[in-house]
Parts: structure tokens; sequence; C-alpha cells
């Protein structure tokens, strides 16, 4: 079994954020994402939760997708232009994945 070197990035972003970050993800041509319910959390504000949230303005979800490596500043770009106007992070780490075709 082969496998393919590949970028995994995760975006932590408050959740009324979403939509334009899924926008800038289609824009950059990244063809898949998840995204997940960030549910609790500890960060530089200290702890927090989605617990007793009433509306999406507090709550955070987490994006994650998969790219080739040598787009990762083309992708990256657009995204921290969005997050560093929120409450969020971006970390890229090293990924290695079977049908490296698919990403």
């Amino acid at each position: 079994m082969q496998l393919h070197r590949k970028k995994r990035i995760e975006i932590i972003l408050e959740a009324p954020g979403l939509r334009r970050l899924t926008e800038i993800l289609e824009r950059v041509q990244v063809t898949g994402y998840t995204v997940l319910p960030a549910i609790a959390g500890n960060g530089r504000g200290g702890p927090w939760s989605e617990a007793g949230q009433v509306t999406d303005a507090e709550r955070m979800v987490c994006v994650m997708c998969l790219i080739d490596p040598a787009r990762t500043d083309e992708v990256i770009g657009p995204i921290f232009e969005l997050v560093k106007r929120h409450i969020g992070l971006i970390s890229v780490s090293d990924a290695e994945v079977i049908r490296g075709e698919r990403f």
C-alpha cells in the first residue's frame, strides 16, 4: 500500500464565520472538507463551552481539509484573512493518505 503526503489544515472558528470560510475553501478549489462542532476548550481567554449558548454567536466549529503540500500558501492566505478578524486558529500538519488522487 502506497501512502501519499498531504497537508492537513484545521481551522477552529466562531460559527458565524463558517459560511465565509466555506466560500473561501470553494474559491481556492479545496475539493473536500469536514465541519465538526467544537463543544468546549481552553484557550488564551480561559475555558469555554457551548453549554447554555442560545445562538450561534458564541459557538465554535472545526473545519478540516487535506490538500496537496504545494498549495499550502495559496489556501492558508485567504483563510488567515478571515480568521484574523475572529476568535479562532489555524493549524497545519503533515498527513499521509492512501487515496492521494482525491486531494
